[in-house]
């Protein structure tokens, strides 16, 4: 089976994200949706009738040029909506014979999903994968009576909003769905689309809106019977609890309020034993026949204006339906909990405490944890996908079972009880087993969770790779503080950084150099990465403020040659090096990076030079690279004037562009032609492997080279076009100081133009004006501001 077009059958807001995400996976697809009933006045104006084909398309034609209006962004980049054909479901439902997969994305109605299938099931050709992206509507109702030649490649898969930053994709089988089929979409979707991939059973709602949508009227009854305020719930339902930033009530707002009651009541209606757990407070209703949606109508339990002293945020008062201001929020509990290390620690402090905000803690967290154990055996194969689905879709830190275990199984068992509760089988049997935990790690770090009375390895997927686990297998080879060199197997090593935040220190320049060492005497190559939050947010701001501060200029100049000299010994080692970023890779991360032989990131890399927020250049061969760049490919013999190509360079430098994918990195000129990127950024370690093992076949190093200088004119030119921003006001007096001396090294300094220089030369040059601008008071400042504030100065 393969996938090389896609028809994606409805336009609104998942179905065109749905299409775009394809998109970024290199997959053309068909975005169809209905004809519209009547014309708009513009079409009208124009003298266009219902039966015009620009009329007819006119529905998926706009939801599609309203994703390049969106935020955050449903494409890679822009460009990328090309990949996306439009049409209508009345005219083109005949070229559903172009595509392998045909995804449904129409209204959740049964009667309109039942009626669209039979009429898709005319159209396609045999073995043509048909899925629903029903949020829980049952796939067996959807296909009673069509042919069993049809409902052997009909599953659900239920993608989460929005497509390209959510991480879960659920998976569900229909009655008939063919086993190899459903093997090929759970891999497909891990493979090709990037997405953490979880097993469902048909039942309402599936795994992740089934448990997320029991949650939150839970917290919201709490709220009303305890007297507890909005701004209150969410401080108690945030990081503190293992949940993202935005809590209960700011996530509500940014989905949509219309949205939560609509998800609510399926649910409800889908379990009608159930059914009063679902219900909605009545000013939850009275918020909606308001208006008051969120963030698309400015107001929701949250409402923003301008004030005198800038932007307003009040909250909603449930009980008059007005809005008040914010207060500081105040339990003994939280402020304790907060204090606490790490999720497990915090969870027991919050839940332990005296106050209301730690009573509130519990009683919603108990019926949660009860509510998604009852139910285990129901709705999922087993605990580990209800603890992903719910970590997947609804960004948890922990899932319900992981949860148990953090607040300890036992300990919670006997709460329950005593307060009159009732345990689920699941726990019973745990218990009675003499069990106080659903997961156990073994010795060599791999995972088992509990089933049918004992503990079971969870399937590792053949893409993925545990830097963790290979340490505890005892597959180090070097290490320090800061860095660690790890078989990854097949004659591959892997550098992996773990100093605190993967911060670039002496540690980590002293591991780049021995791991060369040692991977040039004894294996095939190397690969560049790890699995912390981010890949490199850059060097020791905190370090390189102290030692400027103390005026230890001798120290911080060696400390630069030696990061130098590392990236370039990187770049010309005698086996190849593949670096695999991800995330936030900035600064001397991003210039390791660029020094590689190859790079094999993640789609999702934010890559940038953003040394100028803090008022220097890059140093650590990252001004020189990029100068080198500027005039490569260019072939012999052809005069190419170089102002142009100088001039995106440093701006891409001087602005401190930071890519917003992996795709964008290239357009800046971070990612070369040849460089890949994966879709799931747990396959990039491995997949840089197979990159390594690929390059050394017929591996030949680079040879050092003379490089053409911009010269003084297009230093000139560049000069000039900051004295233009600095006169539109649109940077400061030192912005301009900066850049001139950014100009100055990147266009080699006062050397006319296309002077042959070695690298050495232009990295003498960026480390000068570096140690040069470390001395200025005001960049000093900008450091500062960096570290206290966490953002940019503009002084």
């Amino acid at each position: 089976m393969q996938i090389h077009k896609v028809a994606v059958l409805g336009s609104g807001v998942m179905g065109s994200t749905i299409a775009a995400h394809l998109a970024n996976a290199g997959i053309p697809s068909i975005l169809l949706d209905i004809v519209p009933s009547k014309l708009s006045a513009k079409d009208e104006a124009a003298g266009l009738t219902l039966e015009d084909r620009k009329v007819r398309n006119s529905i998926a034609e706009q939801n599609n040029a309203a994703m390049k209006k969106m935020n955050p962004a449903p494409f890679l980049v822009p460009e990328f909506a090309d990949r996306i054909e439009v049409g209508n479901l009345s005219d083109d439902l005949g070229r559903l014979k172009e595509v392998d997969w045909v995804i449904e994305v129409v209204v959740e109605r049964l009667d309109i999903k039942i009626d669209l299938f039979k009429r898709v099931a005319e159209h396609v050709r045999p073995g043509t994968i048909v899925t629903s992206n029903t949020s829980g509507i049952s796939l067996k109702a959807m296909t009673e009576g069509l042919p069993e030649n049809f409902t052997r490649y009909f599953l659900g898969t239920h993608f989460f909003n929005p497509p390209r930053y959510m991480k879960l994709l659920e998976i569900i089988p229909g009655p008939n769905t063919d086993p190899e089929v459903l093997s090929f979409m759970v891999e497909y979707g891990e493979r090709v689309l990037g997405k953490g991939v979880v097993m469902c059973k048909d039942t309402p709602n599936f795994i992740a809106n089934r448990i997320g949508s029991f949650g939150s009227p839970v917290m919201i009854k709490e709220m009303l019977r305890m007297g507890l305020t909005v701004d209150e719930v969410d401080a108690l339902t945030g990081p503190v609890m293992g949940r993202p930033k935005s809590a209960l009530f700011r996530t509500i707002d940014m989905v949509g309020l219309d949205t939560f009651i609509h998800t609510a009541n399926n649910v409800a209606l889908g379990v009608p034993d159930e059914k009063e757990d679902f219900v909605l407070p009545e000013f939850i209703h009275k918020m909606l026949a308001n208006g008051w949606l969120g963030d698309k109508t400015k107001q929701g339990f949250y409402k923003k204006s301008k004030g005198p002293k800038g932007k307003v945020v009040e909250v909603l008062d449930p009980h008059t339906m007005t809005y008040v201001p914010q207060k500081k929020v105040q339990f003994d509990s939280l402020d304790k909990a907060k204090a606490a290390k790490g999720l497990p620690n915090k969870l027991r402090t919050l839940v332990s405490g005296n106050d209301a905000g730690s009573e509130f803690a519990w009683n919603i967290l108990k019926p949660s944890l009860i509510y998604a154990a009852k139910l285990a055996k129901e709705i999922a194969e087993d605990i580990t996908c209800i603890d992903e689905a719910m970590r997947w879709g609804y960004n948890w830190e922990m899932g319900p079972f992981e949860l148990w275990d953090a607040l300890g199984v036992k300990a919670t068992a006997d709460r329950i009880v005593s307060e009159g509760g009732t345990l689920p089988a699941i726990v019973e049997e745990l218990l009675a087993k003499g069990l106080d935990s659903f997961y156990q790690e073994t010795e060599t770090g791999e995972k088992a969770f509990f089933d049918a009375g004992e503990y079971h390895k969870k399937t590792i997927s053949p893409y993925s790779f545990s830097l963790k686990q290979a340490h505890k297998a005892g597959k180090k080879i070097l290490g320090n503080a800061g860095a660690s060199l790890v078989d990854l197997g097949d004659g591959v090593a892997c550098l992996e950084f773990h100093s605190p935040n993967n911060a670039i220190n002496e540690d980590v320049v002293n591991m780049i150099n021995e791991s060369l060492a040692e991977v040039e005497k004894n294996y095939q190559g190397m690969v560049i990465s790890n699995q912390g939050k981010n890949f490199c947010v850059g060097a020791n701001l905190v370090l390189l403020g102290q030692e400027a501060e103390k005026g230890n200029w001798a120290v911080l100049d060696q400390g630069v040659r030696d990061l130098q000299n590392a990236t370039m010994a990187l770049k010309y080692s005698k086996k190849p090096v593949v670096a695999a970023p991800f995330g936030m890779t900035l600064g001397g991360g991003a210039e390791i990076c660029l020094h590689t032989t190859a790079i094999q990131a993640s789609s999702e890399l934010y890559m940038g030079l953003v040394e100028v927020g803090v008022g220097l250049i890059p140093a650590g061969g990252g001004t020189k690279e990029m100068a080198v760049r500027a005039m490569e490919g260019i072939l012999p013999g052809v005069q190419v004037a170089p102002d142009f190509l100088f001039a995106k360079r440093f701006e891409m430098i001087a602005t401190a562009a930071v890519s917003t994918s992996a795709e964008k990195a290239r357009q800046l000129g971070f990612l070369r032609a040849s460089d890949r990127y994966s879709m799931n950024p747990e396959h990039i370690i491995l997949d840089a492997k197979a990159r390594v093992i690929d390059l050394a076949r017929n591996f030949r190093p680079y040879l050092p080279t003379k490089y053409k200088t911009a010269g003084s004119g297009v230093r000139a030119t560049l000069e000039m076009a900051m004295y233009g921003m600095r006169q539109g006001n649109f940077i400061s007096d030192y912005d301009q100081y900066l850049s001139n001396k950014l100009a100055y090294a990147i266009t080699g300094g006062n050397l006319p133009v296309g002077t042959l220089v070695e690298e050495q030369y232009l990295l003498d040059l960026e480390r000068e004006v570096f140690m040069s601008l470390l001395g200025e008071p005001k960049t000093q400042d900008r450091i500062r501001h960096m570290l206290t504030k966490g953002k940019p100065l503009r002084n």
